[in-house]
């Protein structure tokens, strides 16, 4: 019984943090004129998809998540500047928990200066009253959003950055699709249907794949008992990533910069079957390239002969290095192919739509949206079962 209370607890904490984080998005700031938005440039589609649409309208929580997504790297970037902020990561969780606070600070200081950039493009002064209450409204919006996260992450289910996230590229994609429909009829409905069960199956089937190498190890007697003995696996997994869509992208976006060179023209034409198979390749050479460098079967191989474990019929050391490293290069190369087929459906489908204004950004922008979407529901769901395998075995623990 408080197996299941403590799991509905934990659920309507995260349904009612996502109900006050789009209040929130819907809850105008005071002396800020709304004004319709300026065109459909995809730099303003993206942005809506980061805030929520708050950016078009100035709401309380207009940022979103931003300033969440942003701190982190910004934080980073300063340990490595700043040596006190190293010495703090290398004090453990002490140190972690002052990290922490450095991390809210700097995503309220980030909200601060979104909010005075914004206010300040929009044609308004930041220096008068009136400004001033809609700065320290929208800055109290970001600390608040910081809030609603850790509530989440520490007593919902998931992390929060990425629950909200979720909640508001969901409340930004129905308009967006009812534009494509009034556009392009069923069509829109048809093809978008086919292309969203096509990626959502393939990330999964990428997600939850892996390739288990049988591991042994030998025997101790250590006094009278024997120790080791027992067989295990090594799962090889490919780990997946939307960089390499990222920036097979931006690298086709190149020769639109460069209108001198008429020997790139067949790479300026979206359409063109040439530039696709070309957008096919690089993403499938990032993939692999990327894969390869994050995963170090030596470390792996040594780790085993340190802790007496060996691959049954293949020596320890060198060899089992390299038998590790062929099936991982096969598994590798396997999931760069599909990680390339996941790029070019979206593609593919906005092209039959004839969307050029947003294409390839909107093409990449939806491949990530649907990988982001599968991503946080299968660590949503990994993450409820293992609550539920702690709670029933919790009495056996004791």
């Amino acid at each position: 019984m408080n197996d299941h209370a403590s799991l509905h607890r934990r659920i309507l904490v995260t349904l009612g943090v996502v109900v006050v984080y789009r209040l929130g998005q819907s809850l105008p700031t005071p002396h800020v004129t709304v004004r319709a938005p300026e065109g459909d440039h995809p730099l303003r589609w993206i942005l809506d998809l980061l805030t929520g649409g708050g950016l078009s309208t100035l709401p309380v929580f207009a940022f979103g998540v931003l300033p969440c997504l942003a701190a982190p790297p910004v934080l980073r970037a300063l340990i490595a500047l700043i040596p006190r902020l190293a010495a703090l990561r290398a004090e453990g969780e002490a140190g972690a928990r002052v990290l922490t606070r450095y991390r809210r600070r700097l995503t309220v200081l980030l909200g601060l200066l979104g909010a005075v950039a914004v206010l300040g493009f929009r044609g308004q002064g930041v220096l008068d009253g009136r400004s001033a209450v809609a700065v320290a409204c929208l800055t109290a919006g970001a600390a608040v959003v910081t809030r609603l996260t850790e509530v989440i992450t520490d007593r919902g289910f998931g992390d929060g950055v990425r629950i909200l996230l979720l909640a508001q590229i969901l409340a930004v994609l129905p308009p967006e699709f009812l534009r494509l429909y009034e556009k392009t009829g069923w069509a829109a409905i048809a093809v978008m249907a086919v292309v969203t069960l096509s990626v959502t199956v393939i990330t999964i089937v990428l997600a939850q794949g892996q390739r288990r190498v049988p591991v042994q190890y030998a025997k101790r007697m250590i006094g009278t008992r024997a120790y080791g003995g027992t067989s295990t696996y090594i799962p090889l997994r490919f780990p997946q990533s939307n960089s390499p869509a990222v920036l097979a992208a931006v690298l086709l976006s190149v020769p639109v910069l460069l209108p001198g060179a008429s020997w790139l023209e067949w790479l300026r034409d979206e359409g063109n079957p040439g530039r696709i198979a070309v957008y096919f390749v690089l993403v499938c050479l990032f993939a692999f390239s990327r894969a390869a460098v994050t995963q170090d079967m030596d470390k792996v191989a040594a780790e085993l002969a340190r802790v007496g474990g060996f691959v049954p019929g293949i020596r320890p050391g060198t060899p089992t290095a390299e038998y590790l490293d062929y099936v991982n290069r096969r598994i590798i190369a396997f999931g760069a192919f599909c990680s390339g087929v996941v790029a070019l459906i979206p593609v593919t489908g906005l092209a039959l739509l004839d969307v050029s204004p947003r294409v390839p950004v909107a093409a990449v922008t939806l491949q990530l949206v649907l990988v982001f979407l599968v991503s946080v529901s299968l660590d949503t769901t990994r993450q409820i079962q293992a609550r539920r395998l702690q709670r029933r075995y919790e009495p056996f623990l004791r």
